[in-house]
């Protein structure tokens, strides 16, 4: 079984539903709230870009689903050494979210251990939420009946935001830190910087605590030096 770790390290106070701007995603953020909380709801699976927002959904339905009292796992695959044995060794919970299933696409052992867990959790009446790059028909799954199974559950491709919503989303961030960013530095920053909302909204956390003990504005010249440092 995978040992359970404390609430507060397993869930990222960011990735919750309400930390989500679904933009074009709505019925997939609502299609994975229902499964969070009702057992009896479609599978899910989701897929997408980087920065598409699949691994935040897949840990707030973890915390809404524990927050309801529900036994939650959630598996990085890529993460995992050995990703067939700890498929197997699953047990216990009332939902399963996997992230990363390319990771295990084209492993002969991992692919049979997914397949049984599948079978296994819709006899216990467990459910399951997937995460990929890619849909189950272009992932690479070797094994017919596993590639059935997946492409069996409630399909959606999420959209990343574009520039003009992440800049909205960032603005509104810092405005609820007191902070204002003038248009000419979200400029700056967005031509310079990552643009994934994670990213960026991890850097708005930095630089409130970098602004606050430099008692200065956030400008260009601000960010130029803080980047700078930052590495």
């Amino acid at each position: 079984m995978i040992p359970q770790l404390p609430l507060a390290l397993r869930w990222p106070r960011r990735q919750r539903f309400e930390h989500f701007h679904a933009g074009a995603n709505a019925a997939a953020v609502a299609a994975v709230e229902m499964l969070a909380t009702d057992a009896g709801a479609p599978w899910v699976y989701l897929h997408g870009s980087n920065g598409s927002g699949r691994s935040h959904l897949l840990i707030a339905a973890c915390q809404a689903a524990s927050a309801a009292g529900r036994r939650v796992q959630y598996l990085p695959l890529a993460s995992l050494n050995d990703a067939a044995s700890v498929l197997r060794g699953v047990a216990g919970s009332e939902l399963l979210a996997l992230d990363d299933l390319v990771a295990i696409a084209g492993h002969n052992d991992a692919e049979h251990a997914l397949f049984d867990l599948y079978n296994r959790a819709r006899a216990e009446g467990s459910a399951m939420l997937f995460a990929a790059d890619a849909t189950p028909a272009e992932l690479g799954i070797k094994l017919p009946d596993l590639r059935s199974r997946l492409g069996a559950c409630t399909q959606f491709a999420l959209k990343p935001l574009d520039d003009d919503e992440r800049r909205a989303v960032l603005k509104a961030q810092a405005h609820a830190r007191g902070i204002e960013l003038d248009d000419n530095v979200l400029d700056w920053l967005f031509a310079r910087y990552a643009r994934d909302l994670g990213a960026l909204l991890d850097l708005l956390d930095k630089l409130d605590v970098a602004s606050l003990a430099a008692q200065r504005r956030i400008t260009i010249p601000f960010l130029r030096e803080f980047l700078s440092e930052l590495g």
